[in-house]
């Protein structure tokens, strides 16, 4: 047995609906971040998500008061400087090319580690399950010409680090508390926020723009990285990967809310066979 396949003590359910939680609060986070590109650009979005949030948990968890062996540093170094570059990217991502398009192609991360940790037929049949419902919902029937082939790679890149972020949140979520969360956002933060200063300037300390900025940060890395630990302590990999895979679904409904996208038939048949895999996955 591998160490993504053994559990830790836990409840299976309330590890599930902490991740779907954390899901939805990322997708409505994202869709409301989208608004603001225009007016401080994604760096500055991304600069509000990252270094906000890492404020927030510094000031709950406290984590310096637990101090940290040389390699829980540099496993939470890798964690936060991941947690930094997923968002960037996958804002860039979206700044190009259309929210679900984006994030269908970053769950190839998270699909990936569940190829890659899986030792049962039934998870390599929920994976083709899954992949079937990603290929509706992509745009390539005929229009795939029209996709930004920049904005695709950034969501390429954001799949490499979500997939790394899977990787190396295992092994920082052993930590007590908040504490992984806390440094992680920190790390993070630190070439981060220097960024999205350097694009926006002053124009980051508008009251009504640093309002939408906390629930940005709350919604989309604050409320959603804390929900992914308690997760990820009874989790495996390959079946928190698995639950993962529903992000292009959730993305879609957040778009259709907040942002009035309208799905298609064809759409919300995907979204079906995307659900039914992350249900099988977790099955035991």
């Amino acid at each position: 047995m591998t160490e993504s396949d053994k559990h830790p003590a836990g409840n299976p359910l309330l590890a599930g609906l902490a991740l779907l939680c954390s899901q939805l609060s990322l997708n409505v986070g994202a869709a409301i971040a989208k608004h603001l590109f225009p007016r401080i650009g994604v760096e500055g979005v991304t600069a509000y998500r990252v270094g906000i949030s890492a404020l927030v948990m510094l000031l709950i968890f406290r984590p310096w008061r637990t101090p940290l062996t040389v390699k829980q540093v540099v496993n939470v170094a890798i964690y936060g400087s991941v947690i930094g570059l997923m968002n960037l990217m996958i804002y860039r991502a979206f700044s190009r090319i259309p929210m679900g398009v984006a994030v269908a192609i970053e769950v190839a991360g998270p699909l990936t580690v569940a190829v890659l940790s899986s030792h049962r037929p039934r998870d390599l049949v929920a994976v083709g399950l899954a992949a079937v419902g990603l290929y509706f919902l992509l745009p390539i029937h005929g229009h795939v010409d029209q996709l930004d082939p920049v904005g695709v790679a950034y969501a390429a890149a954001a799949a490499v680090c979500w997939a790394l972020y899977i990787v190396y949140g295992k092994r920082v979520s052993a930590m007590s508390g908040g504490q992984s969360v806390a440094w992680g956002m920190l790390a993070a933060s630190l070439f981060i926020v220097p960024i999205g200063v350097a694009h926006a300037g002053a124009l980051l300390l508008t009251p009504s723009l640093l309002l939408v900025g906390v629930a940005i940060a709350l919604m989309s890395s604050a409320v959603p990285y804390t929900l992914e630990m308690v997760s990820m302590r009874t989790l495996s990999s390959r079946t928190f990967s698995m639950f993962s895979s529903a992000a292009p679904a959730l993305s879609a409904l957040a778009g259709m809310v907040v942002l009035g996208e309208q799905l298609t038939l064809t759409q919300w048949l995907a979204i079906a066979a995307i659900v039914t895999a992350s249900a099988l996955t977790s099955l035991r």
